[in-house]
C-alpha cells in the first residue's frame, strides 16, 4: 500500500540503499540518523527535488524531515529483540525538563506527536540468515490513544520516578506507555504491527 509521499519508487530506493549499506557493514542495520540520512536521500533519488527535502537539526524536537509540506517522523527499531508482530519505540519523545506527573507528561507526549503528520519505521527482524526488512506507517492517531492511560509510577530507582501505564482499547491491552524518570523519555511498548501500514517487506540476506 502506497501513497503520495511512500511512493513505490520511493519505497525500492530505500530498499537499494538498505542493499547498498550492507556492502560496508553486513550485519549492522541502518538506525537513527543513519536511517534518517537513507531517506532523504530516496526521497531525492524518486524524483524530489532538494528544495523540497529539508532535514532538520540532529536532536532537533520537532520534525525529521519536511517533504513538501510534510512534517516526518522516522523512527528505527533495528535490536535483536525486535519482535514479529509487536513495536517498541524506544524514544517517542523526550521530557527531560518541566513538571514530572502523569499530566504534564502526556501533554508533552501529545503536543510533541501534533507538530508531525507521518511517522515512518524501519524494522529489522534477526533471522538465522537473514534480517526480516519492514517499512511501516505507524498512525499517529493510534498513538495518541496514549491519552487514555492511567498511569502509576514503576521500578524501584531512587529519586524522580518512572510512570507507565497501559492504553486499554475494547477492555483489552492495545500497548504500553514508559516515561522514564531517568533519562526522560516517553516510550511505547508492545504496539500491534497490525494496527499500523506495512509498506513493504523483505528479506535481506547475511553476507
Amino acid at each position: 500500500m502506497t501513497d503520495g509521499l511512500f511512493t513505490d519508487q520511493f519505497l525500492e530506493r530505500v530498499q537499494t540503499l538498505i542493499g547498498r549499506h550492507h556492502t560496508i557493514y553486513p550485519l549492522l542495520p541502518p538506525q537513527g540518523i543513519f536511517f534518517e540520512a537513507l531517506v532523504e536521500r530516496a526521497f531525492l533519488m524518486s524524483g524530489r527535488d532538494r528544495a523540497s527535502v529539508i532535514p532538520s537539526s540532529t536532536n532537533s524536537p520537532w520534525h525529521d524531515l519536511l517533504v513538501g509540506d510534510i512534517k516526518l517522523s522516522i523512527k528505527s527499531e533495528t535490536g535483536k529483540i525486535t519482535r514479529v508482530r509487536h513495536i517498541s519505540i524506544t524514544k517517542l519523545c523526550t521530557t527531560e525538563t518541566g513538571e514530572w506527573n502523569a499530566t504534564a507528561l502526556v501533554k508533552h507526549a501529545i503536543d510533541h506527536l501534533g507538530r508531525h503528520d507521518r511517522m515512518l519505521m524501519l524494522r529489522a527482524i534477526w533471522g538465522k540468515l537473514s534480517f526480516r526488512y519492514q517499512l511501516v506507517d505507524i498512525p499517529l492517531s493510534l498513538l495518541k490513544k496514549l491519552d487514555t492511560a492511567q498511569f502509576a509510577e514503576v521500578g524501584k530507582r531512587a529519586g524522580r520516578k518512572s510512570l507507565g501505564g497501559d492504553v486499554i482499547e475494547g477492555g483489552e491491552t492495545l500497548f504500553h506507555v514508559h516515561f522514564d524518570g531517568a533519562d526522560g523519555k516517553c516510550q511505547v511498548r508492545h504496539l500491534p504491527l497490525e494496527r499500523c501500514v506495512i509498506l513493504r517487506e523483505w528479506e535481506q540476506p547475511f553476507p
